[in-house]
């Protein structure tokens, strides 16, 4: 029964493994032309769905407030937007001279490309008390404007698509679907309020069938050969930047002249480091139409989106302890609570409860938990 129950909260991962596993067996199914004709159910129609589901689920009332904090919102755009990308584009300088496959190493650089995503850094962040909102803003203006610009100019793009048609399909099957779902929001909100579909899993399911159809065009393709080297170094790679960007985060944002609150650095440390992998996928398959490489340039991105709920997950326990040593008044008064978020919100994605023995089975729920989108 707890295998079951395990698989069940597990199954985004599970399926990832299953629709390359798929692709690997028959690729034909999904190439270009192919009997599901990706060219357009997946360029045009499984991305516009995605950012529509986006628009519909996106509380954009909630931003106004967020818009206020400019000082936040100016470090942690420079630092998902210029530090974060330089550093790795400098980083991959020095690996460009070691036998690591070329195109994991330009995936690694799409990875410091992305934004945070919307839900695994907003969730860590509210269950510890952290600004959420500013997640919020943060995910959907660099995915939406900065990232694509931040990929052509570190990696250019596919030879066969111009640059005018890349930007005119971002639109077409971005912002367009996004504005709509928006819209759609405004007329529907009480009963979207009330319901309260399953946004997370809706996207996480067409997210499949875009990895699913990338790899089908890999694997249809003899030419192109994935060493067990460069995905374990790959592997390592991604662990130890995660980890020394989360320090450095906490540094920059605890200095005695930064100013920040506690829960600023909270959303801070999650939004800066974290990548989104639906907003991330997408704009890969957009931006690079025609790489025959594409799903190598996607498998850094694919093991950055576990691993970062993996140590996310691991660390919020000793930043909310953190929380409460910064927040605690004085010595005999009562320390604040800690905001947890609820249960019923966070039922979407359990990971790893076991590592958490010392807390109750509804405090393991808050903060293991992140929404797959």
């Amino acid at each position: 029964m707890r295998v079951t129950a395990r698989l069940r909260k597990e199954w985004f991962i599970l399926g990832i493994v299953l629709v390359i596993a798929v692709a690997r067996l028959e690729p034909a199914v999904g190439v270009k032309g192919g009997p599901l004709k990706p060219e357009i159910t997946i360029t045009y129609i499984a991305v516009s769905a995605i950012f529509f589901n986006s628009g519909l689920s996106l509380k954009t009332e909630e931003l106004t407030s967020a818009l206020m904090h400019v000082k936040l919102h100016l470090f942690v755009q420079i630092f998902t937007l210029v530090f974060f990308p330089t550093a790795i584009w400098l980083f991959l300088q020095l690996l460009s001279i070691t036998p690591i496959n070329e195109w994991l190493l330009k995936g690694l650089q799409t990875v410091g490309c992305m934004p945070p995503p919307v839900s695994s850094a907003v969730i860590l962040t509210k269950a510890v008390g952290g600004n959420e909102v500013i997640c919020l803003f943060v995910s959907f203006f660099q995915g939406i404007v900065i990232t694509p610009l931040l990929l052509l100019l570190f990696l250019g793009s596919s030879s066969s698509v111009p640059f005018t048609s890349i930007f005119s399909q971002l639109f077409m099957t971005v912002v367009v679907p996004l504005i709509i779902g928006q819209i759609v929001r405004r007329y529907i909100k009480d009963w979207l309020e009330r319901k309260k579909p399953p946004f997370g899993a809706i996207s996480s399911c067409v997210l499949l069938m875009i990895i699913y159809t990338t790899f089908c065009d890999t694997f249809a393709n003899p030419n192109i050969d994935l060493d067990k080297f460069s995905l374990i170094i790959i592997v390592f790679i991604i662990f130890s930047v995660q980890m020394s960007f989360m320090f450095l985060t906490f540094l920059f944002s605890t200095r005695n002249n930064s100013s920040f609150t506690p829960a600023d650095t909270v959303a801070i440390i999650f939004c800066s480091t974290h990548k989104s992998l639906t907003l991330g996928i997408p704009m890969l398959k957009i931006v690079f139409a025609g790489y025959e490489h594409l799903s190598l340039i996607s498998v850094p991105l694919l093991i950055y989106h576990p691993a970062q709920i993996l140590l996310g997950s691991l660390l919020v326990p000793t930043i909310k302890s953190w929380m409460v040593s910064r927040l605690a008044p004085t010595v005999g008064s009562p320390a604040p609570p800690v905001p947890c978020i609820l249960h019923s919100s966070v039922e979407k994605f359990f990971l790893i409860t076991s590592m958490f023995p010392i807390f109750s089975k509804t405090q393991q729920a808050a903060v293991l938990v992140a929404s797959l989108h």
